[in-house]
């Protein structure tokens, strides 16, 4: 049997039926007349029931803590995720780990890669800030961001910051009220960057949530791999290294926060991402080092990593405790790894017993049979000398001659 439809309005039901091929001048009228089987029906509804109810995920930059994100969407079958990133290397080894992405370009004014947005149901923005700009995407394109964004279909939209942008606090604890006061000029622009992203949400009448982010760690990104790289620490890691008091968060407890942001219908809000415990980053490295000899005796050498000194002066810069309380009030979220001790314990039993390697890529040798954990340290691998390159774009095309990148790291989200 098959249906027909004039003008989308059922008239009868015809049996047998057997269509006509069209006449010429039948051309000058189309879609007056639809036939199709039930079945082609049917199908048709159930795909477009499917694409009202799938989400879709644009991720403004796929860093480390995106690529995580990513992965556990995608165990989920609703998510569509799309990403952009800035280096043709960099895009190529995502796609080869099954990942959408487009690349940026600064100079295209149009701003093609950004065409999904239009049609994003969720938003996700890890840009890295850049010194004296902010967020570079927001600074250069903004009119264009607010046309793409302005149709009603966004349904969340989140921005990565920093603790940093509290600046000097003198060991207090602090929660989102406290006053922001950054002090290093890349705390400056994460700050510039989140009130950007406020007043855009502001005029296009959407909610922002800010998710001020602690130092990130996870599988391939942590004391341990330092350590057993043989690697020595640059005077800014030092100088953290020195501080009594260090806010940190691993990636899994990251991405369990936005989840739960996402399945809340609570306003924009600011909320602190970091774990339970501000240890200084001296006993977190003294701590991994114990596990390392525990796990692989007598095969690591003591580590130097904490060889080197800084000026007394600047010691107490960016001290602080940083409180989780709305985090887990509001969202209610329960930490996977309340403290480093959980979060480095779960990374090193994820590491098999071969024992350190002799270079930095040791890493993919070493890993067990944890998928999470083998993908995003050969990702983490992978991506090393991308990162320079999209350090080196990003100078020469949104920077130009006229402000420079800051080559301490500060385009890093681990500037904290």
């Amino acid at each position: 049997m098959a249906n027909c439809y004039i003008s989308g309005s059922y008239i009868a039901s015809l049996h047998p039926f057997v269509p006509r091929k069209p006449s010429p001048s039948s051309s000058r009228f189309p879609n007056l007349i639809t036939c199709s089987s039930s079945s082609s029906i049917s199908q048709f509804n159930k795909e477009k029931e499917k694409s009202r109810n799938t989400n879709r995920m644009f991720m403004l930059g796929f860093g480390y803590v995106a690529q995580f994100f990513a992965k556990e969407l995608k165990k989920d079958n609703n998510w569509e995720i799309i990403g952009t990133c800035t280096s043709t290397m960099k895009k190529k080894k995502l796609e080869d780990m099954g990942f959408d992405v487009q690349l940026f370009d600064a100079h295209d004014k149009e701003l093609r890669s950004l065409t999904s947005l239009v049609d994003a149901t969720h938003l996700l923005v890890s840009i890295p800030p850049v010194v004296g700009l902010g967020d570079p995407v927001l600074y250069q394109h903004r009119d264009l961001l607010q046309s793409q964004l302005c149709n009603g279909t966004l349904q969340w939209l989140c921005y990565l910051s920093s603790t940093s942008v509290y600046g000097e606090c003198g060991g207090a604890w602090v929660d989102e009220d406290y006053p922001v006061i950054p002090t290093s000029s890349s705390a400056k622009s994460r700050l510039v960057a989140e009130k950007g992203w406020l007043g855009l949400c502001h005029d296009l009448g959407l909610s922002l949530q800010v998710f001020r982010l602690g130092g990130i760690y996870g599988p391939g990104r942590s004391a341990l791999d330092t350590i057993m790289k043989h690697g020595s620490l640059t005077e800014s890691q030092r100088m953290r290294a020195i501080k009594q008091y260090t806010s940190r968060v691993h990636v899994a407890d990251i991405c369990q926060a936005l989840k739960a942001s996402i399945g809340t219908s609570l306003p924009g809000r600011i909320y602190n991402i970091v774990d339970d415990d501000p240890a200084s980053r001296a006993e977190v490295f003294a701590f991994a080092q114990t596990l390392i000899e525990k796990k692989w005796p007598g095969k690591m050498k003591h580590s130097t990593f904490m060889s080197g000194s800084v000026g007394p002066q600047k010691i107490l810069q960016g001290e602080k405790r940083v409180s989780n309380a709305r985090l887990k009030d509001e969202l209610g979220v329960k930490l996977i790894h309340p403290t480093y001790r959980s979060g480095l314990g779960s990374i090193i039993e994820s590491i098999d017993r071969t024992g350190p390697g002799p270079g930095p890529r040791h890493e993919i040798s070493r890993i067990s049979e944890s998928p999470s954990a083998r993908a995003f340290l050969i990702c983490e691998v992978g991506l090393r000398n991308s990162l320079r390159e999209e350090r080196q774009y990003v100078a020469t095309h949104i920077n130009g001659s006229e402000t420079g990148l800051a080559t301490d790291g500060s385009i890093s989200m681990m500037n904290k």
